[in-house]
């Protein structure tokens, strides 16, 4: 069953808030659905469909749609962690060509900022019962050196700079500079860059995503019920989601579950790389953009540094103009998921709703993708490609 054109995006929100210390994560939930909804045209009575994931309190769709009112018939808590809520937005697009729901409300939202590593986070690091746990954990693996190790990779294998990475950084900031609920809003240079601290070889301070807290949420709906809506059309044309591990330790760092998920999305929606006007991708890292900028078929495998170099991804100056909201490394990184910002700055560019000095013109054509858990390890990716029509 294919999802093309099945369901449209009525609705998206972001919360502007970068730290909420006198909110709850579940409070954090209820504003951005409302805000969603509010941007839709819809009220907590038209919903019937809810979808969340691992940052939501308690048993996750249960609890949540008790807090929020809902009375759904249809719930998803897919969790792949940064790429759950592109993966969202596909489990809705599905639900609702199956008849199972005609508004599928998805909701995010987290306090890592305010509070730093929560207890469930906590207890998957020391559960034995976890399988990878007693084999990695003793070795003390972080996030940012399983990434240093990718980069280190791919200077090894294809020559990358530390430079050209950082050019991802310097097109991030250049978007932020108007947004004015970035965290970090100043506009950086190459020098600033590699001139930052290493964190973990080759990986410089400023190669790295924020940590905020806040959230967004979407609403997916029927054909149908977004036609009758007052909201331009944002349609979906093709999704798909793939899991790459470390395979009984036949690990390859060159590539990423990107490759499978973004072949599977463009053949669904009819399109190619070349189509794509506008890319959000989850930038976690400097590598993982570069690395999935090649593994969606934007330029050859090993060619990403030259890609990226040079302004080509900052809006009005290069030719893929990507996170123009300044994404996950100078805007938000809420709940430490950064595919539904990726999706709802994707939604604005369709509508013609960016900041006028990062919309990108004639924008019909948009790509999300997100990445959760470790290129060096085992992750899920996801790729949505929208249309706007």
């Amino acid at each position: 069953m294919t999802i093309n054109g099945k369901a449209y995006i009525a609705g998206a929100y972001e919360h502007p808030t970068r730290k909420a210390p006198d909110k709850t994560t579940a409070e954090l939930h209820a504003e951005v659905a409302r805000g969603a909804l509010d941007d839709a045209g819809l009220s907590v009575a038209d919903v019937d469909g809810f979808f969340c994931s691992g940052d939501s309190p308690g048993l996750g769709p249960l609890n949540m749609a008790e807090y929020l009112g809902l009375r759904a018939r249809h719930v998803d808590s897919t969790n792949t962690g940064g790429s759950s809520y592109i993966v969202a937005v596909d489990h809705a697009a599905q639900a609702i060509a199956a008849g199972k729901c005609k508004v599928a409300l998805i909701t995010l939202a987290g306090r890592p900022r305010s509070e730093p590593q929560s207890p469930a986070e906590i207890a998957y690091l020391s559960d034995p019962g976890v399988p990878d746990v007693p084999y990695e954990t003793p070795f003390r693996a972080t996030i940012v050196n399983l990434y240093g190790m990718v980069a280190q990779r791919h200077m090894h294998a294809f020559g990358t700079t530390s430079e050209q990475l950082a050019w991802i950084k310097v097109a991030a900031s250049h978007h932020a500079q108007h947004n004015p609920h970035a965290l970090l809003r100043e506009v950086v240079s190459v020098a600033d860059v590699v001139g930052s601290p290493i964190i973990a070889d080759p990986l410089h301070r400023l190669d790295c995503c924020v940590v905020t807290d806040g959230g967004g949420a979407l609403v997916v709906v029927a054909p149908e019920i977004a036609r009758s809506l007052k909201r331009p059309l944002v349609k979906v044309r093709g999704a798909a989601a793939a899991v790459k591990h470390s395979d009984g330790g036949k690990v390859d760092l060159a590539y990423s579950g990107t490759a499978w998920s973004g072949r599977a999305a463009f053949a669904e929606a009819a399109v190619t790389p070349r189509d794509i006007k506008y890319v959000s991708i989850y930038d976690s890292f400097t590598i993982t953009v570069l690395m999935q900028l090649e593994d969606l078929g934007f330029c050859e495998r090993g060619t990403g540094g030259r890609f990226v170099s040079d302004g080509n991804l900052i809006a009005g100056v290069g030719k893929l103009p990507f996170n123009t909201d300044g994404g996950g490394l100078c805007s938000n990184h809420p709940a430490n998921r950064g595919g539904m910002t990726k999706v709802i700055e994707a939604v604005r560019q369709l509508r013609g709703e960016a900041h006028p000095a990062v919309q990108v013109a004639n924008c019909d054509l948009a790509l999300a993708n997100g990445t959760g858990g470790y290129l060096a390890g085992r992750h899920g990716s996801a790729t949505l490609i929208l249309e706007r029509v």
